[in-house]
């Protein structure tokens, strides 16, 4: 049975938008929307806003409870913002948990109150600042995920830059491994005995405990470069990645655009904006992640039927 749920806004005021009725927000995509459709919503964005993802998070929830049954976790928090990175796993400073304790999603206090600070003197300058949104998967089995066209990397990326203002993700090492050497950047085995079981070649009965035949069973690599995946499909370890997410386009400084004519124009975005749209992508992030691992699960389980 379908399941409509409604979000009201009481305290929505489209006449903020007025002024900008006939004039391309820099940033924005006006003009592309307006090109491929023939018209915009310039009271915010339409289809393009932000709000859409209202819909993501709910159904991300449900697979969150799906996947949590599974043993699999999907976290996700702020990494850097206005130019300021946070510590990362492994670091000192490093607390997951504390980034549910500040509005910011930041894992470390003390980089949460520099970056608050940062962003309130962007706020008091009518600009906007952008920032990196990391996100883990952790108990996932290896596995997951189909060569070519459909690997994990590729679903995760297609799912998580569909996210609005998101605008590149990389993976373990990330582009750091172009700097680098295959030799430091290749994850040596370390698997603990029998964890590779026989008899079941080519495929596995049950995704979700792992504990298929043919399947490696607990396994592990010394390190992660890779992200937790190898030839597009997971490898038992934590898949890792971060995603980059532009600073927000609706900005109170002047800008120069041009209207409808054509005619060279300022513009001023008024209304109510966040300096920073990453603390409020970080849920996004984990619920499209969640729904590609509920996806997958569902996908090899029917398979192996």
């Amino acid at each position: 049975t379908p399941i409509a749920i409604i979000i009201r806004n009481s305290g929505h005021n489209s006449g903020d938008y007025d002024a900008l009725k006939d004039l391309y927000r820099p940033g924005h995509a006006d003009w592309a929307w307006e090109a491929k459709y023939g018209l915009r919503d310039h009271r915010g964005g339409g289809r393009s806003s932000g709000r859409e993802t209202a819909g993501r998070v709910a159904a991300g929830a449900v697979a969150k409870v799906f996947l949590s049954s599974c043993g699999i976790n999907v976290r996700a928090w702020t990494a850097a913002a206005a130019g300021i990175e946070a510590p990362g796993p492994g670091q000192t400073g490093f607390d997951p948990d504390e980034a549910e304790r500040n509005p910011l999603r930041v894992p470390c206090k003390k980089t949460a109150d520099q970056i608050t600070a940062k962003l309130e003197e962007l706020r008091a300058a009518g600009d906007s600042a952008g920032g990196i949104a990391a996100c883990s998967i952790s108990g996932l089995p290896a596995g997951l995920g189909e060569p070519v066209f459909d690997k994990l990397g590729a679903l995760l990326g297609h799912a998580v830059l569909s996210i609005g203002g998101c605008k590149g993700i990389e993976f373990g090492a990330g582009f750091a491994a172009a700097g680098s050497t295959g030799s430091a950047n290749n994850d040596a085995p370390a698997f603990p005995p029998g964890a590779l079981n026989s008899g079941y070649p080519g495929g596995q009965k049950s995704v979700p405990n792992g504990s298929a035949k043919g399947v490696l069973n607990g396994g592990s690599f010394k390190t992660n470069n890779s992200g937790g995946m190898l030839g597009g499909i997971s490898n038992g370890m934590e898949v890792f990645f971060r995603a980059a997410f532009k600073p927000t386009a609706s900005v109170a400084a002047e800008q120069s655009t041009v209207d409808r004519n054509g005619a060279p124009r300022q513009i001023s975005v008024q209304g109510r904006h966040d300096i920073c749209i990453v603390p409020r992508a970080v849920p996004v992030v984990e619920a499209m992640s969640s729904l590609v691992i509920a996806d997958l699960l569902l996908m090899q389980r029917s398979v192996a039927l």
